[in-house]
């Protein structure tokens, strides 16, 4: 057991652990109530003080719900180690979730949702206070549920954060090598000597690589062996990719780089969402930090999806459910034009039912004379040009199942389990659509 004044916890109850510090679920002595406490170790008192003391004053300039909360600085009665008393999120992380079998092809849309919703609110605060975060992960959002069973994640880890404002630049090279930005990545695991400067956008890289993690279920760059063990591939697919692409891998040793400049076709989220996400992902996954989006226009484009109602609308030919995203006051001939965006069914020939009887839209209205719609209660939409249906269009899920290899590899078989359930959750998700 350790413990401060007014904290206890087992050494078995272990959270997480990095390179300076470990974290622990812990209990208030009098209360009993349930905290993290962030116990700091020898290393950490090797680096310069005005580091040692960072994540204490970044985390009490901070308050806002999409962030981990500081309660207090205390420490241990016999070391007298600092230790960080914060608060306990009790379901895991973001990278927990995404862990999980059913997530393997990404997170479906209304949880992405919820994930994109906190991470910008907890990103602005943190821009409004002028703090660079420089480790932003899955790892490093926290997940606990709200009193209505609701996912609620915050940011946490601020062991890197510095204050920074938007003009300003640091050399100190921070985070996890796979959500790095290139140039932090030259020089952080490759070992290359560089005399470059990084800005705030560093930050906006980590969060497209999270945020396309979350889409797919999968790292946006990956090459053959994998980023850890093919190091020098990886720096050369983040640092040549095209405009436009959020994707590129190498499926074969030495062998040709692919780009993808949208989702994958196995991604959960709708087309109506994919449209509004890819050009994001695009601009901020941009290595040329003179070409990269700002966080202003990148909360700006974040903000216009959030702020967006879905309409659904059931497709009688494609025999699918689309989710079209339209601002309430934009007029119907905007939606009837986003519908043809995602069906190919021209305005003209687009009739409506909801409900069992035909729902008349006239163009000049506005969007918000539309039906209230829900999956379960969608438009259905018919249209009046002969046409061949098109049908359900799927990649099918036996092909993302791998081959089995004769050998041990206890990180082989796990992820090859992995990959197998996660092609039957993709099966069942088909089905069940």
């Amino acid at each position: 057991m350790q413990s401060t004044v007014n904290y206890l916890w087992h050494t078995d109850d272990l959270l997480g652990q990095g390179a300076t510090a470990s974290v622990y679920k812990a209990r208030n002595k009098k209360s009993g109530e349930l905290v993290a406490v962030k116990v700091f170790n020898t290393a950490s008192y090797l680096r310069p003080r005005e580091v040692q003391v960072r994540e204490f004053e970044v985390l009490r300039k901070l308050n806002h719900q999409n962030i981990v909360k500081l309660f207090a600085v205390e420490e241990t009665g016999g070391s007298r180690q600092k230790v960080l008393v914060m608060e306990y999120c009790s379901s895991g992380s973001l990278l927990s979730v995404l862990e999980s079998p059913e997530n393997a092809f990404g997170l479906p849309e209304e949880e992405f949702l919820v994930v994109l919703r906190c991470v910008v609110a907890g990103m602005n605060h943190l821009r409004e206070n002028g703090i660079v975060h420089r480790d932003i992960k899955p790892g490093n959002i926290l997940r606990l549920l709200g009193e209505e069973g609701q996912s609620i994640y915050k940011l946490t880890d601020f062991g890197a954060a510095r204050e920074l404002d938007d003009d300003e630049k640091f050399v100190s090279v921070y985070g996890t090598e796979e959500y790095l930005h290139p140039d932090m990545y030259e020089r952080a695991v490759l070992r290359k000597p560089q005399q470059k400067t990084f800005g705030v956008t560093v930050d906006l890289w980590s969060i497209g690589v999270t945020l396309y993690h979350a889409a797919t279920g999968s790292l946006p760059f990956i090459p053959f062996g994998g980023p850890r063990r093919n190091k020098e591939m990886m720096y050369r697919i983040t640092t040549e990719k095209p405009a436009g692409a959020i994707a590129g891998t190498q499926k074969q040793e030495n062998g040709p780089l692919e780009w993808s400049y949208t989702l994958p076709v196995t991604c959960r989220l709708s087309l109506g969402l994919q449209s509004q996400l890819v050009p994001i992902l695009a601009n901020i996954l941009e290595v040329e930090q003179a070409k990269c989006w700002g966080f202003d226009q990148f909360f700006a484009e974040t903000s216009d999806i959030l702020q967006r109602v879905v309409v659904h609308v059931f497709s009688l030919s494609q025999a699918v459910l689309h989710h079209v995203y339209i601002h309430a006051h934009n007029t119907i001939a905007i939606f009837l034009e986003a519908v043809y965006e995602q069906t190919r069914v021209a305005p003209q020939h687009q009739k409506f039912l909801f409900e069992g009887h035909f729902w008349v839209l006239e163009p000049n209205l506005s969007a918000q004379h539309i039906a209230h719609t829900t999956a379960s209660s969608p438009l259905t939409l018919l249209s009046t040009a002969s046409e061949t249906p098109m049908g359900l269009a799927f990649k099918d899920p036996a092909q993302d199942i791998p081959k089995f290899f004769p050998k041990v590899d206890l990180q082989a078989d796990y992820t090859t389990a992995k990959s197998v359930l996660g092609a039957g959750y993709q099966a069942l998700w088909l089905g069940r659509a």
